[in-house]
């Protein structure tokens, strides 16, 4: 029978002052196999592997599963019933896109047993719909760095260059912040002040990835519109912080909606800054995995067998 493997890399987003409209793909991955069943009265079947296998729903309230169904149903074909894979390497509910893989991993499986009838253009369309916004599922597609932008209902994916020697280090707590409470925390409205701080702050960051410049990204990764109303719902958040900026860290920021936070650094002191990271929130009682990753350039990657 048919099978198809979708390799999904995890994402950030926002990446401080870009908030809800920059996302980046990073080399953690989770994986979704999809094997056509002989008989297609066969039940659901899904298969969990990895730490926090038990926290994933294995019925076809699934999200890869419901992803998957929505793309037939999108084509307008009846889906053939399927036994489900997922291996676990991206830690859930912790700003790194997990959810987002999900949709992407079911989509991209969905299609190639379909007989790829979408483009890539389309499923990321789709993932979108799904997800309710682009920047999780768009950089967990096409890989990179990418800018989302929209006028009159249609994308404008933007591929935002990332230098080599912008090294990302992501500290991910053994807690979660909802992200519901998280959305809850942000004002309604934001003055022309802070508008016009997030603005010329994006635009350093845009230029800092690209050039691998220390100083602009120093500064482009501050940020008025989220951070300042959201680390209060991470603990050791400061200290964390202070400890990463004087390990030498260009800066730090909250991944997605947190609690993982995120800093960039030059290769030459990512080591200090991993150590000091997890000496910051130790100190605080947090149990910490501190890693250094690199951009993910290939987006998801589908095995036939």
């Amino acid at each position: 029978m048919p099978t198809v493997s979708v390799q999904v890399p995890a994402t950030t987003s926002n990446i401080g002052s870009g908030f809800d409209c920059i996302g980046a793909a990073f080399t953690l991955y989770n994986q979704f196999t999809y094997q056509v069943a002989a008989d297609s009265d066969s039940p659901l079947t899904i298969a969990v592997t990895g730490i926090e296998a038990p926290r994933v729903k294995t019925d076809d309230s699934n999200l890869a599963y419901q992803s998957f169904l929505r793309l037939y149903q999108h084509i307008g074909q009846t889906p053939p019933a399927v036994k489900m894979a997922i291996a676990l390497g991206v830690p859930l509910s912790r700003g790194l896109g997990s959810s987002a893989t999900a949709i992407v991993g079911g989509l991209v499986g969905a299609n190639v047993l379909a007989g790829s009838p979408l483009s890539q253009a389309e499923i990321m369309e789709l993932a979108i719909t799904i997800e309710g916004h682009p920047d999780n599922v768009v950089p967990a597609l096409l890989g990179g760095c990418r800018l989302a932008a929209v006028d009159h209902q249609q994308w404008a994916i933007c591929d935002i260059p990332w230098h080599t020697e912008v090294v990302p280090i992501v500290a991910i707590p053994d807690f979660e912040v909802s992200t519901a409470e998280a959305r809850r925390v942000l004002p309604s409205q934001y003055s022309r002040a802070d508008a016009i701080f997030n603005v010329s702050h994006l635009g350093l960051l845009i230029r800092g990835l690209e050039t691998g410049q220390g100083d602009w990204l120093r500064v482009a990764m501050d940020d008025r519109i989220h951070q300042p109303y959201r680390q209060s719902l991470i603990q050791g958040y400061e200290a964390v912080r202070s400890a990463a900026l004087t390990a030498g860290a260009y800066g730090l920021v909250i991944s997605g909606a947190g609690p993982t936070l995120l800093t960039l650094a030059h290769p030459t002191q990512a080591a200090a800054v991993e150590a000091a990271m997890t000496q910051a929130w130790t100190e605080q009682g947090v149990t910490v995995e501190v890693k250094a990753l690199e951009l993910n350039r290939q987006g998801a990657i589908v095995a036939e067998g």
